[in-house]
């Protein structure tokens, strides 16, 4: 039986699935240790995530045009951003009771 060589991962895979390590990280550091540092991390990984889902994006959920939708894993920025401005709001009214 003959074995054929693996063909080597494109780097667009390998920088995708980095964000995407780096965004469930970041969300869990803003859920479990909330701060202004964390929810501008996480918001900015958000921003980066959609930009950079390109290999691994998933079934169209919205077609916007012909070549361009909201798929799957934009869902992932959207929640990002949400966790992002609950992190800020936590933190801003942690601080307000500090004071």
């Amino acid at each position: 039986m003959p074995t054929q060589p693996l063909e080597p991962v494109a780097p667009s895979v390998f920088h995708a699935l980095v964000i995407l390590n780096l965004l469930f990280v970041t969300g869990a550091w803003s859920l479990a240790r909330p701060s202004y540092r964390a929810a501008a991390v996480l918001a900015l990984l958000s921003v980066a995530w959609l930009f950079g889902n390109g290999p691994i994006e998933g079934r169209v959920l919205v077609s916007i045009t012909l070549n361009h939708g909201f798929t799957e894993s934009d869902v992932l920025s959207i929640i990002g951003v949400a966790v992002a401005a609950i992190t800020f709001v936590r933190t801003r009214e942690r601080r307000r009771y500090e004071e």
